[in-house]
């Protein structure tokens, strides 16, 4: 491939070969690829660069794991698109977004508090919470799924006759037809569980953002949302206003 960096003589820099050739391709890519473009196959790619194919695999893995590229079996090695910005902005009235239109509801239901939340709604070890869970795409590509716990407290009842899209739409509006008093966000990072893994459609142990929301009404805790966000592929944007939103990052 014309113009590609060979790899550098690092002998003194004491790293794996693997992450000098990882350094190498990231050249390589910023240079002279462009989002969507196709890398040549991995025989060309261990040749041009004198490496075995398992060093050469292993710089992939590495380039795939920080978001740079996309690897799929079959479709060969591509050069991944921009990082999508997760706006943690102050929207207009705080409450979870209504509009679903860049998400996809998984479902919703009534369903037995899980440890630490049943604890931030200040409920009994055996109380029920209203659970949506929903999924964030950007550029038809998932970048996050989003579990929101809802108190009974604030919404007592939810009629399991609707269609899942429905029933989350309803539970939505009811939430912000209360008057939000405050709301605390925290961001942390940590690895995908297996279920969250299968909906990021990573697999579990994946790094990723997580973001937790309490927000109170009537003077106690009304609903938690834990948002989590593939990390290869998104990052955080701390805006002073406008609604919370995804985009692609500039």
């Amino acid at each position: 491939m014309a113009g590609m960096a060979t790899l550098p003589d690092a002998t003194d820099l004491g790293e794996p070969k693997y992450w000098q050739l990882r350094t190498s391709l990231l050249r390589t890519i910023d240079e002279d690829f462009s989002s969507g473009d196709i890398l040549p196959n991995e025989r060309d790619l261990a040749a041009r660069f004198g490496v075995a194919r398992a060093t050469l695999r292993h710089a992939l893995e590495q380039l795939e794991l920080e978001g740079r590229l996309v690897r799929k079996r079959g479709a060969g090695t591509t050069v991944a698109g921009p990082r999508v910005d997760v706006s943690l902005g102050v929207d207009g009235e705080g409450w979870p977004g209504v509009d679903l239109r860049d998400r996809e509801v998984i479902d919703c239901a009534t369903v037995p508090a899980i440890d630490g939340i049943v604890s931030s709604l200040k409920g009994r070890p055996s109380a029920l919470v209203h659970r949506l869970r929903r999924r964030q795409f950007s550029m038809r590509q998932v970048v996050g799924v989003e579990y929101l716990y809802v108190s009974r407290n604030i919404v007592p009842s939810l009629s399991t006759r609707l269609p899942g899209f429905e029933r989350a739409s309803l539970m939505l509006r009811q939430l912000r037809g209360n008057s939000l008093e405050s709301r605390h966000r925290a961001v942390e990072l940590g690895v995908a569980e297996a279920e969250e893994g299968r909906f990021l459609e990573r697999p579990p142990g994946t790094a990723v953002l997580i973001v937790t929301t309490t927000y109170t009404a009537l003077g106690r805790t009304a609903a938690v949302t834990v948002s989590t966000y593939r990390a290869d592929t998104c990052r955080l944007a701390f805006a002073e206003a406008g609604p919370a939103a995804l985009r692609p990052a500039s």
